[in-house]
């Protein structure tokens, strides 16, 4: 039964796709890319942003698939105003350094579940909404 419900996770998990928007995302950092494997253990297909203009694209050609992003306080603010509507992006979680000054969009907007200052949160809160 344990591995049928692995099963049903891991079908469930592939029609999620998960976005992490920063404008700091950067590949040869190894701090970065600590994260980037750290969200990929929860959801494998991880697309990385800097700009949250082609981020808004690529969200808006993805009908198909539940998305759940994780972004940065900054871009936060002036992304999600414009996904929010959009019936694919299931949820948004909040990465910053500051959770206090970002707490406000968590609270005025129901698809924001949290704000983080650590990664390993994050991916936990994740790990529990995109099952």
């Amino acid at each position: 039964m344990a591995i049928a419900n692995r099963r049903i996770n891991m079908q469930r998990m592939q029609n999620v796709l998960l976005i992490w928007l920063d404008i700091n995302i950067n590949v040869y950092d190894v701090d970065c890319n600590d994260k980037m494997k750290q969200l990929k253990r929860v959801v494998n297909n991880l697309n990385t942003f800097t700009d949250d203009k082609q981020c808004l694209e690529f969200i808006q050609t993805n009908t198909n698939n539940k998305i759940c992003m994780v972004v940065s306080g900054s871009l936060g603010i002036r992304i999600v105003p414009r996904v929010y509507d959009i019936s694919q992006v299931d949820s948004i979680f909040i990465f910053c350094h500051k959770q206090d000054l970002y707490k406000q969009l968590a609270d005025r907007w129901f698809k924001i579940k949290r704000v983080f200052t650590d990664i390993t949160s994050a991916c936990e809160a994740l790990k529990k909404t995109a099952r």
